[in-house]
């Protein structure tokens, strides 16, 4: 079975029924309509991949049918396929938008041809609708920086597995570059001329979570007035990102396991089951082990999840890559700015070697960001960059836990800010909520 959903649009019930027989028996999913306003409400209720259409009909004709049809940009693919109209009118319906045209009578085999590859041409019109936005903000294209024995290693291991279609787990603090190893897999990975596609656990609800992996179905629930593809059919063939998965709601981890276990899910509101198939990497700043102790993960799923494990140990346990990465920025955002912010002075260096660099390599690249915006030589130096500093005396506590030394950052953080929150979080390299959620954990208050 092909999983191909296709809609024959004509008003001659005999032509429907043999259609519809002869595509089944093909392995298409087929459903018919007796004219274009039929055929646009069950569009607007249900979900096709290409739509056979007539164009001498009652009520509403095919060339009408196709410019109401145009506007909305995750339309069905639509073939003409009639035997009353002119060469003019198979002229004026591909520049409306048909993606080809057939006279009848056709020949089976050159339509389910025809039908495969417009069915093609919307899978990439849907990638490419998603990719764009993303591939459109990389002036230069990030790479994995670092000198250290972790990072060569790393690098290593990803050299193996990227060739197989195994799921990865990849662990490490927020800031650490979690994402940036993920494209590093896909992009040697035999799916890179799919779709990589990332969802963020952490920035959604349980509800909208379910939505945005798998999608919905018309009047699933409020709001939903149309059919949503969910990230696993965007990214069918390809990779998906799980990013924090470790805050992923357990009602959604289950369902993300039988995804897993056979590739099959279902839309929100939906009792069909669809198919796809999507390589798996996972990330997270949290120890699974750890919350699958306490029961907000599930074991299943972790075990499903941990093929493969990479951990990315903090920038503070790699110094030789902080130089590295410190110049890769410089150079990075000299261009982006169009700047001539060529080398880093010495006091600079020495300060960012000493430095425990919390929010990562995030943080990194946000200090020299702002450093770069407001250099006007050629050299970063002290005056330019912008490190909030640990009091001298919490620095000597020999054992000073780390929820204190956190604790204590951060409030260090909020006071070089005024407690401007949206700057904060940007410095310490974690999202609005996370901060808000740190600040009620150690009670910090303006």
């Amino acid at each position: 079975m092909n999983n191909i959903k296709v809609l024959i649009v004509d008003d001659e019930e005999p032509f429907r029924r043999l259609l519809k027989n002869e595509l089944s028996r093909k392995g298409f999913i087929t459903d018919t309509a007796e004219d274009g306003n039929v055929a646009l409400d069950k569009i607007t209720s249900s979900d096709y991949d290409v739509v056979l259409l007539d164009i001498v009909m009652p009520e509403l004709d095919g060339l009408e049918f196709l410019r109401k049809l145009r506007p909305d940009p995750s339309s069905p693919s639509v073939i003409v396929l009639t035997g009353r109209a002119t060469i003019d009118t198979a002229v004026e319906a591909m520049k409306q938008g048909a993606f080809d045209y057939l006279t009848k009578p056709y020949r089976l085999e050159e339509l389910v041809v025809v039908i495969n590859k417009a069915f093609e041409q919307r899978k990439l019109i849907k990638e490419h609708r998603f990719l764009k936005d993303e591939l459109s903000k990389r002036e230069l294209p990030d790479r994995f920086i670092g000198r250290s024995p972790h990072i060569k290693e790393i690098l290593s291991l990803i050299e193996k597995i990227s060739p197989t279609d195994s799921t990865v787990l990849i662990e490490g603090e927020s800031g650490t570059g979690k994402e940036l190893i993920a494209r590093y897999i896909w992009q040697l990975s035999k799916r890179n001329s799919k779709p990589l596609i990332a969802l963020n656990s952490s920035t959604l609800s349980e509800h909208l979570i379910e939505s945005e992996l798998f999608g919905h179905e018309k009047g699933a629930f409020t709001n939903a007035f149309q059919v949503k593809h969910g990230l696993v059919e965007i990214a069918d063939g390809g990779t998906l990102f799980l990013d924090e998965i470790g805050d992923m709601p357990l009602q959604v981890q289950a369902k993300l396991l039988r995804f897993l276990d056979s590739g099959e899910f279902r839309r929100v509101g939906s009792n069909k089951t669809l198919m796809a198939d999507v390589r798996i990497i996972a990330a997270t700043n949290k120890t699974l082990e750890l919350e699958v102790e306490r029961g907000s993960f599930r074991e299943d799923l972790f075990y499903r999840l941990n093929v493969i494990r990479i951990h990315i140990p903090p920038l503070r346990d790699r110094k030789e890559d902080i130089l590295p990465l410190a110049e890769y920025f410089l150079e990075k955002y000299s261009r982006k700015l169009s700047k001539k912010v060529h080398t880093l002075h010495s006091v600079v260096k020495e300060r960012f070697l000493e430095y425990h660099w919390p929010g990562n390599v995030r943080e990194l690249e946000n200090v020299i960001e702002r450093g770069v915006i407001l250099c006007d030589t050629e050299e970063l130096g002290p005056e330019h960059i912008s490190i909030p500093e640990i009091p001298h005396s919490a620095s000597k506590k020999p054992l000073l836990s780390l929820d204190e030394l956190e604790r204590e950052y951060i409030l260090q953080v909020l006071k070089h800010t005024q407690w401007n929150q949206t700057q904060a979080s940007r410095i310490l390299g974690i999202d609005r909520k996370t901060l808000y959620l740190k600040l009620k954990r150690y009670g910090l208050k303006k």
